[in-house]
């Protein structure tokens, strides 16, 4: 079985002929779908689903109130940190959605930057994605890298525009495509240098995103900040995948969220088999002992730090 992250353009309000198809073989298939809870696209596919039966569908909504439950099926509520508004607010449950999904059937009415960016991050997980395009009842699928440069390439610049608007800065590395480039950003003379916040690949976009909340969670246990180490630990897992995490360590999904959500309290095998899913080690080595105290251990050095980043590509 399979999940299905389903979304599209909030412009769009009814389904064509082949998309019900589309939908209908998930349905054979028995796939789990995870689809938002916004007007246009999520609400036409929830009321398809809903008309046809179907109960192995999962709602994520941002925050603690579901805009749209057609069929009244259980809601996953994605936690947005304070202060954040507008598309932000919305796109937290989109990004988590992309990590959770095995590939994605995105709905797009030729002109929605959100959507778009759905297929971004579905690639940047190495998952596939089919782009429907309503105006022409037609799919591109794009499931590598070669494919997404190709196809952004023939976006407007209004659209990429949008794009890098909306993105997150990891986001944005992978929007570039003419011009300056990705992997290259401008230099005071009007040349192009390499850029070292860019990815030159989605493996090195894991590994840049993973090496920050290495270094974040080593400093967290530095300090004796426990509740810090699991969130990041958590922010970790969810950028991985909680699927993934669950198929490699053998733990259910629903206890990953709740042990791993900042405020829970996890059994240390628990921490040791989702550290190990994402191919991080941790290593305790002597400190100098604080005055009048007693040696303590800390998390990994500057060597462990380096070779639990590149542990990832090997192993993954």
């Amino acid at each position: 079985m399979n999940t299905v992250f389903v979304g599209g353009s909030r412009h769009v309000s009814k389904l064509t002929r082949k998309l019900k198809e589309r939908l209908d073989r998930v349905v054979q298939n028995s796939d789990r779908v995870i689809v938002g809870d916004a007007n246009g696209a999520d609400k036409a596919v929830q009321k398809y689903l809903s008309e046809t039966g179907y109960g192995n569908v999962l709602i994520y909504c941002s925050g603690e109130k579901s805009r749209n439950n057609v069929g009244n099926w259980p809601v996953h509520y994605v936690d947005v940190p304070d202060g954040t508004t507008g598309f932000q607010f919305y796109a937290a449950k989109d990004r988590e959605m992309a990590r959770e999904a095995d590939f994605g059937l995105m709905i797009w009415d030729g002109k929605s930057a959100g959507t778009i960016l759905n297929v971004l991050r579905l690639i940047a997980a190495e998952k596939k994605a089919v782009l429907h395009k309503v105006d022409i009842d037609s799919a591109t699928i794009i499931k590598s890298k070669e494919q997404w440069k190709e196809f952004i390439s023939e976006c407007s610049a209004d659209l990429r525009d949008d794009l890098t608007k909306r993105a997150t800065t990891e986001e944005r590395a992978l929007i570039a495509t003419k011009g300056t480039g990705a992997g290259k950003r401008p230099s005071d003379d009007g040349t192009d240098k390499p850029s070292s916040d860019v990815p030159e690949s989605l493996n090195d976009f894991w590994q840049i995103s993973s090496l920050k909340s290495l270094a974040e969670a080593n400093s967290a246990l530095a300090r004796c900040d426990t509740q810090a180490f699991m969130t990041l630990l958590g922010d970790l897992a969810r950028l991985r995948g909680m699927t993934h995490i669950s198929r490699e360590s053998g733990l259910a999904r629903e206890s990953l969220y709740r042990s791993l959500n900042g405020n829970g309290n996890p059994e240390f095998t628990t921490v040791l088999k989702v550290l190990d899913s994402v191919g991080i080690q941790l290593e305790a080595k002597f400190v100098k002992p604080k005055s009048g105290g007693e040696a303590r251990t800390t998390s990994t050095h500057d060597e462990r730090e380096r070779h639990a980043v590149v542990s990832h590509s090997k192993r993954r």
